[in-house]
């Protein structure tokens, strides 16, 4: 079974229910939704009909739509993050095929920018701003003129679409899905968290994220559920849409849950009707366990996944939070899990060698919800599967009751607001300045963002922080949440070993152990 087959199920039985609503009361029904993305479909594929259509947008109504028209038509919707530098989203688009752009207001100018140096064919623009002309058609007038009661003509694909995600070589890759895949992994969380039609859904993280897309989104299409679609994150607001819209659930990452349970407290908004909470993407401490039972809802439920796996290989439901805190739960419907003995990356894991409870080791996977590789990629592709398993690069911890608690990435990654980032490509950028002889980038606990970026520089020059800073915010190939915020500045050679490997433990032990025991030991720091 295909999604848009579960979706169209959808229309006809809640055709005339709320769909979604956005933060500034726009809305959909169920009918209007399935014509919208139907019109979106043919007006594409008559356009560019062998190209696929990419979206660059906040949440909202048009995002939703681009990734129900691009199953529609068969060529999956390119899922752009609008956090990306315009380098990164020229790669992307370039790489995926990508004719035709969508976008929205708060993105113009970035897409305007991808638009002029990628090869599009045109460009649409859902919004109010003033951009007709050349190749920028405006969105109403584009659907409007479509055939909206059928599809006119389909590709003879079944792609969902294509995520980006950054790998080890710290460039983006193309993760691309099938519709069967999508349907899935939707039907996964219908049933792990008992998702119902008369739930109503906040949507606050960046819908390009698999978690919203395949975790969030398209499972309470799924059902009949309505969305209620804030643009991006802020507290405050999202506080007050679910008491405005009496919403029963959401998707927040642990940085987010925080923010949300402290502006409640002060807040004290009626917000009963909030059932449950998914998160993950973080360490989900006891104490945030318990901050968010007294000020949002007891229902938090603890889930791990992967861009190339989809988000829904492992859960932690409400009730197992108390005795196992921090753990990612037990493997998902449908998904088989492993944990085997950790080998670097550059090796691969044997399938066979599996820890024994109470070991450590990374983690494989294996479901038919799985990804079909990387697009464009076979280099990377053959790195990705062992065996018919899904290699996943997480070192995690197993108890004695089989619970999983995620201890590190193989390969260093950074986990900083929800957002991975990886040492390799900050320091590319970084070393690209004029007076910076070697780089050592770390990851550094923090409460808030759980952690942050920091970055050791070598130079013999007279540099600061605040010109590094600088440097890599006109560099225009690092996205802002990729920025350190914590500098080190030295003549020491970086310690390496005899290979050339950066030793980061070394690093982060020498220059920031003062920083993680709450000294003050960084040489100038990024706020921003």
């Amino acid at each position: 079974m295909n999604y848009i087959d579960g979706f169209e199920r959808t229309v006809r039985c809640y055709g005339g229910e709320t769909a979604l609503v956005t933060a500034s009361g726009a809305e959909r029904t169920y009918a209007e939704l399935d014509r919208e993305s139907t019109g979106l479909a043919n007006a594409v594929h008559e356009r560019i009909p062998e190209r696929r259509c990419a979206t660059l947008a906040l949440n909202g109504i048009e995002t939703v739509v681009s990734m129900l028209a691009g199953q529609k038509r068969g060529r999956g919707n390119v899922q752009l993050p609008y956090r990306a530098g315009v380098d990164e989203l020229v790669r992307m688009v370039d790489d995926a095929d990508v004719g035709a752009l969508l976008f929205d207001d708060a993105n113009a100018d970035l897409a305007l920018d991808v638009a002029e140096r990628a090869d599009l064919d045109l460009a649409i623009h859902a919004g109010d701003a003033s951009l007709a002309g050349g190749r920028v058609v405006s969105y109403d007038e584009f659907v409007g003129a479509a055939a909206t009661e059928r599809v006119v003509e389909r590709a003879d694909t079944n792609e969902y679409g294509v995520f980006y995600t950054s790998g080890t070589t710290s460039r983006p890759k193309a993760v691309s899905f099938d519709q069967e895949s999508m349907w899935l992994g939707a039907t996964q969380v219908v049933m792990e968290m008992s998702l119902e039609p008369t739930d109503v859904a906040l949507v606050t993280t960046p819908w390009y994220h698999m978690v919203t897309a395949d975790a969030w989104i398209l499972p309470h299409l799924l059902t009949g559920a309505t969305l209620v679609i804030q643009p991006t994150f802020e507290p405050e607001e999202a506080l007050e849409l679910v008491a405005a819209h009496d919403v029963t659930g959401m998707l927040a990452v642990p940085t987010q849950l925080n923010v949300l349970a402290d502006r409640q407290a002060d807040l004290g908004l009626d917000i009963d009707t909030l059932d449950y909470i998914r998160t993950g993407g973080a360490v989900v401490s006891a104490r945030l366990v318990e901050r968010a039972a007294e000020h949002l809802t007891e229902n938090v439920y603890n889930s791990y996944g992967m861009t190339e796996g989809g988000p829904n290989l492992a859960y932690a439901h409400p009730e197992v939070q108390d005795e196992h805190t921090g753990t990612v739960g037990k493997e998902s419907y449908a998904w088989e899990l492993r944990v085997v003995d950790s080998v670097p990356p550059d090796e691969d894991p044997d399938p066979e060698a599996v820890v024994e409870p109470g070991g450590t080791g990374e983690i494989l996977a294996r479901c038919d919800g799985m990804c079909d590789g990387y697009l464009n990629n076979p280099e990377a592709e053959e790195d990705l599967f062992v065996d018919g398993w899904l290699r996943t690069h997480d070192v995690a911890d197993v108890d004695e009751d089989g619970y999983l608690y995620i201890v590190d990435r193989v390969d260093n990654m950074i986990l900083s607001g929800g957002e991975n980032v990886y040492p390799q490509e900050v320091e590319q950028t970084l070393l690209e300045h004029d007076e910076v002889e070697d780089v050592g980038v770390v990851g550094l606990d923090d409460e808030h963002w759980g952690e942050v970026v920091a970055a050791v520089v070598s130079t013999s020059g007279d540099i600061g922080a605040d010109e590094l800073d600088q440097f890599c915010v006109d560099h225009g190939s690092l996205a802002n949440f990729k920025r350190p915020r914590r500098y080190v500045v030295t003549t020491d050679e970086l310690p390496r070993t005899d290979t050339g490997t950066l030793e980061r433990s070394t690093v982060e032990e020498k220059y920031f152990s003062a920083v993680r025991d709450g000294g003050t030991q960084a040489e100038g720091e990024n706020t921003t």
